[in-house]
């Protein structure tokens, strides 16, 4: 079953990507569509399943790490305080709209606080895809949002222990901060070091496409430990394709990796958020849907924006960066399942969130495509 379901993934997200470009908006916003079409929802071709999502994930993890690889490490560096006043910008507005919006609908203190950082999450997976069509990728607005999205992850899960301690739940602040400082201080001095000599140690092996297979031995170790120590898989595959990147061994990497991922995992992962979307009862709360939507892309826009504005951005750019902010994709997801399971969040609001959640991801590229293109006619 899950041969026929992966067949049918594929061929139908290129040709759904395909109409998305003829559409002129980008590939990926047709495959999420078509994710929801295929999906239980409607035609039921495909359903959620453990090895389905196991393949998402592995898409997900290369789609960053290729965004590492395409990083220029210098232009990482000079865009280091624009990344910071993006994402704390993109963080301060969700999480005290979201707050307001908790305490409006009646729920208990933690609990908006929780929904304020639910809001303030971002997953960049969607928006790097798109930016990669756009060719916006190695730019300055670019690499921006790629390190602002590093600093929203870990900001937000440090602030996530700090509500879950004072909630009562079972968590060490000290050890969680702990965790993260250790996992960046690795994978630096790691990549620094250890990246380059076992590239060119295990590729030396009498075997065929051991640099390849090198490179995604780094790339799943760090998404690995990026997840054991509380920080996103994804950030870890970024940080893995990074460290590559400034090895000789980046131009082999860039293209067999590319070429393996876009043919089956890529779309997979853009396909199956669309398939996981649940609508069942969606009429009874289509009002409070619609709300927190809004609130959701609004408030990341605004705050992702003013953030890039006072870094120097135009305001072209400063809108382009806010949207590509905007998607909450997996992040979001994990987070609003941890609430779930800590009773921050109730059956019901859960069901809520998650249309929210898809709404902010699906909306992401259009909103992109708007704003580069009128940055680029500026």
């Amino acid at each position: 079953m899950l041969i026929l379901q992966l067949a049918i993934i594929i061929v139908t997200a290129k040709i759904a990507g395909s109409l998305s470009v003829r559409l002129g908006q980008p590939a990926v916003l047709g495959q999420l569509l078509i994710g929801i079409v295929l999906g239980p929802s409607f035609l039921g071709l495909v359903n959620e399943t453990e090895t389905l999502a196991e393949f998402s994930q592995i898409g997900v993890i290369l789609l960053m790490f290729i965004a590492g690889l395409e990083t220029d490490l210098d232009e990482f560096k000079r865009t280091g305080k624009a990344s910071a006043y993006v994402g704390l910008g993109g963080i301060v507005v969700p999480l005290l709209i979201g707050y307001l919006a908790g305490i409006t609908l009646n729920l208990g203190t933690f609990e908006s606080w929780f929904l304020g950082l639910l809001l303030s999450a971002t997953s960049v997976s969607i928006s790097v895809q798109a930016l990669k069509e756009m060719n916006q990728l190695q730019t300055r607005e670019g690499t921006t949002i790629l390190g602002a999205a590093v600093i929203d992850d870990v900001v937000v899960i440090i602030a996530l222990a700090f509500l879950m301690s004072f909630a009562g739940g079972d968590v060490s602040l000290t050890t969680v901060v702990l965790k993260k400082v250790l996992f960046f201080a690795g994978a630096i001095l790691i990549g620094w070091k250890l990246v380059p000599w076992f590239l060119k140690k295990f590729s030396t092996l009498k075997d065929s496409e051991t640099v390849i297979s090198s490179a995604l031995i780094i790339c799943f170790v760090y998404a690995f430990l990026a997840e054991y120590t509380g920080v996103a898989a994804i950030i870890g595959a970024y940080i893995a394709g990074v460290a590559i990147s400034v090895t000789n061994f980046k131009g082999e990497v860039f293209e067999k990796v590319e070429t393996i991922s876009y043919a089956i995992f890529v779309p997979v992962f853009f396909t199956s958020i669309g398939v996981t979307a649940q609508f069942a009862g969606i009429g009874e709360n289509l009002g409070l849907i619609t709300v927190l939507s809004l609130i959701a892309i609004m408030t990341k826009l605004v705050g992702a924006s003013l953030g890039a504005k006072w870094a120097g951005f135009n305001w072209n750019s400063s809108l382009g960066i806010g949207a590509a902010m905007v998607s909450r994709g997996e992040v979001a997801l994990i987070l609003a399942a941890l609430g779930l399971e800590s009773d921050l969040l109730s059956q019901d609001m859960f069901a809520v969130i998650v249309v929210v959640i898809l709404v902010s991801t699906i909306v992401t590229p259009p909103m992109m495509k708007w704003f580069f293109q009128s940055k680029s006619k500026a």
